[in-house]
Parts: C-alpha cells; sequence; structure tokens
C-alpha cells in the first residue's frame, strides 16, 4: 500500500516510562486491560502495512503526573528525549507532540521551550485534565499564552477524570474517554482560552468526543452573560475552527455529525496504535474509504492537512 497517510494520534511507550508508571495505571483504561506491547519498529511495520508515511507521536492516558511534580518533570523530560530520538533513528516517519509535566505551570513553561527550541517538536500533547482540573483552569492560563505567542498546534488526548468515574467496570476509553474531551472542549470554550488563543491550532482526539453531538446543547450556555462573554465571537465558529481526528471515529454515525459541524480540512487521520491494536488502524483506513468521501476530501484528511498544519513534517 501506498505509504501517503500522516497519523496524528500514534502512541509511544517508553521502556522507563512504562516501568514508572506500571501496568497498574495503564492497562484498565483500554479495552484490551492490559498495557500494549510496543516497539518503534513495531509501529513502523504496522504502517507499512498500512500506508501510513508519518506519525506524530503522543503519550497517551493516564499520563505523567501522579501527585508527584519532580517526578512528572523527570517524566515529560524522559519521554520527549525518547521521542525525539526515535524521530532522528528514524528519518521522516516520525513526528513528535511533546509532553508537560502539568499541572506544574512553571515547570512546564520550562519544558515548552525545550520541547519547541531544543527538541524541534512539532507541537505539545496534553490531557484533557489533571486531577480535578481542566484545560481553562484560570492557574493554566500562562500555559496557553506562551503557546499562543509561538503559534504551536496542541494535541489534547483524553484520561480517566475522577468526576467521570460512576460505572468503575467500565474501561475509561469507552465512555469516559470521549466526554472528557467534551469538558474539555466546554472548559477552553467558556473560560475565554480559545478566544484569547487565536493562534494556537487545536486539535482533539476521537473526533472531539461527544461535541460535535451537543454542539447546539453547548451553545445555548452561551446565552448567559457570564458566558457569553467568554465567546464573543460565538460558540459554534469557535468549535469549527477546532481540528478533530478520525481515532475509533471512521464511520458513518460519527463522521456524519463532525461533519455537520466542521469542514473536511478540520479532519485529521489518527490510528490511536498501540492502545487500539493493529486492527483498529486497518478500520480506520478501511472505515474512511467507505464513507465514499470525495477522492480530494478523502486525501485530505488521510495526509494534506495534517501536512497544512505541520509544515516542518517531511512524510515518509
Amino acid at each position: 500500500m501506498e505509504a501517503h497517510r500522516i497519523d496524528v494520534h500514534h502512541h509511544i511507550l517508553p521502556p522507563d516510562y512504562v516501568a514508572a508508571v506500571g501496568d497498574d495505571r495503564i492497562g484498565p483504561l483500554i479495552l484490551a486491560g492490559r498495557t500494549p506491547e510496543w516497539t518503534p519498529a513495531m509501529s513502523v511495520e504496522a504502517m507499512d502495512r498500512h500506508g501510513i508515511a508519518t506519525a506524530v507521536t503522543s503519550i497517551s492516558a493516564p499520563g505523567l503526573w501522579f501527585g508527584d511534580d519532580e517526578e512528572s518533570v523527570r517524566l515529560a523530560r524522559l519521554c520527549n528525549e525518547y521521542a525525539a530520538a526515535i524521530r532522528s533513528d528514524h528519518p521522516g516517519r516520525f513526528g513528535l507532540f511533546a509532553s508537560l509535566p502539568l499541572p506544574d505551570v512553571e515547570a512546564s513553561l520550562a519544558e515548552i521551550e525545550y520541547a519547541l527550541d531544543t527538541l524541534d517538536a512539532d507541537g505539545i500533547g496534553l490531557l484533557t485534565s489533571y486531577g480535578d482540573r481542566y484545560p481553562g483552569d484560570p492557574a493554566f492560563a500562562p500555559v496557553f499564552d506562551e503557546l499562543d505567542r509561538r503559534g504551536a498546534v496542541v494535541y489534547f488526548h483524553p484520561t480517566n477524570a475522577p468526576c467521570s468515574q460512576c460505572l468503575p467496570e467500565i474501561p475509561a476509553a469507552t465512555l469516559d474517554f470521549p466526554f472528557d474531551t467534551t469538558r474539555a472542549v466546554v472548559s477552553l470554550l467558556y473560560s475565554g482560552t480559545f478566544a484569547r488563543c487565536r493562534n494556537i491550532r487545536f486539535v482533539f482526539s476521537h473526533a472531539g468526543g461527544t461535541v460535535p453531538f451537543l454542539a447546539e446543547r453547548i451553545a445555548r450556555l452561551g446565552a448567559r452573560p457570564g458566558f457569553k462573554e467568554m465567546v464573543p465571537n460565538g460558540v459554534l465558529p469557535e468549535l469549527e475552527r477546532l481540528y478533530y481526528d478520525t481515532a475509533l471515529s471512521a464511520n458513518r454515525l460519527a463522521f456524519r455529525s463532525l461533519l455537520e459541524l466542521v469542514t473536511p480540512d478540520k479532519v485529521l487521520f489518527g490510528s490511536d496504535y498501540p492502545f487500539a491494536p493493529e486492527a483498529t488502524m486497518a478500520a480506520t483506513v478501511k472505515g474512511l474509504i467507505e464513507l465514499g468521501l470525495e477522492p480530494d476530501v478523502l486525501r485530505g484528511i488521510e495526509r494534506d492537512n495534517a501536512l497544512a498544519l505541520f509544515p516542518g513534517i517531511t512524510a515518509g
């Protein structure tokens, strides 16, 4: 298969990160119930089998912070340097969303500088929440202001927030992840972060969670004065300028809702590998093809939209 696709939702599992975090934190979040087996070579081989030229890597849930700020700082640097190393070892095959040691704001500002200026990261990867704090929290404003100053791409991956553990027997990836993505979007929307940070290109996983389906309902909140002033450009226009990936969403039910909200140039190919197994990567490729999109629209989703967002990537 011709390698032309660019995968913006592709995770890595650095061995030292896995050892520090542990299977008891990683495994229960996903359908498999255990930490995926992964190496850079496995990613490259899967990419080759499914026509993926380049994957922009990131750290998935549960992330880096478990109450110890110093350990979070250490893990962020470890993971970012590991990702930069595999990008160097496999020219053209990998990009890099650098992790930050949030909720430590000062350490995150330092890591932004290192990641973007020294490692030449393609963007910043964040989780949708950190403990009980969402990205629109006023304490996080300096981080987003710095990312806005730099015109960064900021990619969000969901996690299992404490407030969403109503069905603990259900893996977080099934229900908690899409709803935590929605909470993160609403947090950024009604904190005024989207309106203030016009230079950030925001990317959200899994077709935006439930955002496309709930967009009109979310917009109703903008009628209240305390919320309205935070969205001077309107709620739907803010949601329409975000980017959304196709991971676990390349099906007619999800896409009908997504393409009612945004134009196709805001949609990016994402596989969620290896947390979603290679069979899911294959299903995403097949699902997009079977949606009956115009060839130029499909090519945009699979490749061209990402190239416009990441001019530094030399795909493949």
